[in-house]
Parts: C-alpha cells; structure tokens; sequence
C-alpha cells in the first residue's frame, strides 16, 4: 500500500518533534491543568462506582441482565436481549458495539484455536480478549454464570457509568483512565489502532487531524511512530505526562465545540 509522502509532511509539519523524554517537561501548561485529575479520580474509584450502582436505571439494568443470564439458554440467546446485550458488552469495553449483536455472537463465539476464527481475525482485539476471558465456544455460559464472574461483570457495568460520569467536569478523564491503566501494555503503533480508547488518547494528544481515520493504514502508523517513541510507554512518568497531555487537548477541544445544541423539547425554547 503506497505511502503519500506528501500528505505525511502536511499531516505532522506542524506538530514539532517526536515526544520523548526530553521534552516531557513542555508537554502541559502548568496553566492548562484539568479540573480533576488522574490520581483524584483513582482515589474516589470505588466510593463512585458504589454510588453509580445504586443509580435506579443502572440497578434496573443490572436486575435485567442477571434475569437474562439465569435464564438464556446460549450466548445468541443472551445477546439476543437488548438489556444483556448492553449490560455485558458495556461491562467489557465494547459498548460501541452494542449495536451490532451479530458480530458479537460470532466474534464471542469463535474457536480460539482457529487462527481464521473471526475474533482470531479481527484487527480489533477487544473480542478476543472477551472471548478468551469468558471461553463461550467451549463453555457456553458457565462461567457468566459463577457468582464471582457475575458480580464482576455487573461491578464492571457500574464501572462504565462512573467513569463517564467524570466527563462532565472533565472532558476525556474516562478514556484517561483507561489509558493510564493499560498504556504499560502497549507495543505497537497497530495495537493502539485497532483499539478505540488508545486510538482516541494518542491521536488526541499528538493533536492528530480526524481525517487520519480515513487514510490507509501504513499512513495511519506512520503519522503516530513519527511523532511518538511506543517504547516509552513502559515508563510511568512517560504515561503520566502523556496522559495529561491529552486530558488539557479533550478539554480544550470540548470549549471549541462549545454547548451541545438544544434537542427534543428544549429546542423549542432555544
């Protein structure tokens, strides 16, 4: 797949050199801080998660999936209800998903020692991450089904909701989160591609253009290893200035784009 050159030159021209080390120290304003910070939010993770699970939509959701587990008889049958659907994708980092059951049931569902197997295939790993935690081709719902397993996944549907209730004050903290928790994992320009919240992260703090997305993909690689050293993510103070990083880029790019318009009802009175 050929590379435009041009475009590459166009894309990184005004980006500066690639982040290091070095100049960690320029990344944040001082002036710029987030309101809330990383260390913050981690500290008040399970007072906030407690109270997100006594939130009555998210107990009914949660009622709802336990009903569904207890009584689908197979993974389509379980994804094959909206709620469950949502409760368990949700709970897994796939909420973006959710509206596509037919994939989930196959990617789930795959044979993991088939190399062609569609969860095998698939750029996005996050499937077969999920398929090997829960082992559905093998053993159905058996392990869901484990008290432990279930309190966690419903523990981790909570999770979800109190990390994008932390967006309101703080543009992004959720994916920051997330990011500071697995950016140690990383190893490869392809891996944070094919993974939405890393793809969202680095893009965002490189200041790289949406129309990226667009691009082939060797450009895609291209446009992030020029601009960052993926080997400095096993380094923590790396991690940590670079999730800052993209935590003062979110909110600024939310007061660009201002308040959200008035929908529904509301809009009548704007």
């Amino acid at each position: 797949m050929s590379l435009s050159a041009a475009y590459v030159s166009s894309l990184l021209g005004s980006l500066g050199g690639t982040i290091g080390s070095a100049n960690l120290g320029t990344i944040v304003p001082k002036s710029a801080a987030p309101g809330l910070t990383i260390e913050q939010a981690e500290a008040g993770r399970d007072k906030g998660i407690a109270q997100e699970a006594k939130d009555p939509a998210i107990a009914r959701d949660v009622a709802a999936f336990r009903k569904a587990v207890a009584g689908a008889k197979d993974l389509k049958s379980l994804l094959a209800d909206p709620q469950a659907r949502k409760v368990l994708l949700t709970a897994n980092g796939l909420a973006d998903q959710i509206d596509y059951p037919a994939l989930a049931i196959k990617a789930l569902q795959s044979d993991l020692a088939d190399p062609k197997s569609l969860a095998n295939k698939l750029p996005d790993k996050r499937f077969l991450n999920v398929a090997k935690t829960y082992s559905f081709a093998a053993k159905g719902l058996a392990v869901l089904r484990q008290a432990g397993v279930l309190d966690t996944v419903v523990s981790g549907y909570a999770e979800v909701a109190w990390r994008r209730s932390l967006d309101v004050n703080t543009p992004g903290l959720s994916s920051a989160l997330d990011f500071h928790a697995r950016a140690s994992s990383i190893n490869s320009t392809l891996q944070i591609l094919g993974d939405s919240t890393l793809r969202k992260v680095v893009t965002t703090a490189l200041g790289l253009p949406l129309q990226i997305a667009i691009q082939p993909l060797e450009a895609q690689q291209t446009a992030i290893s020029s601009r960052l050293d993926v080997a400095k993510f096993k380094d923590r103070k790396f991690v940590d200035a670079f999730t800052q990083r993209y935590l003062v880029a979110a909110k600024q790019a939310a007061a660009d784009a201002g308040p959200a318009a008035p929908t529904g009802v509301m809009a009548l009175f704007a």
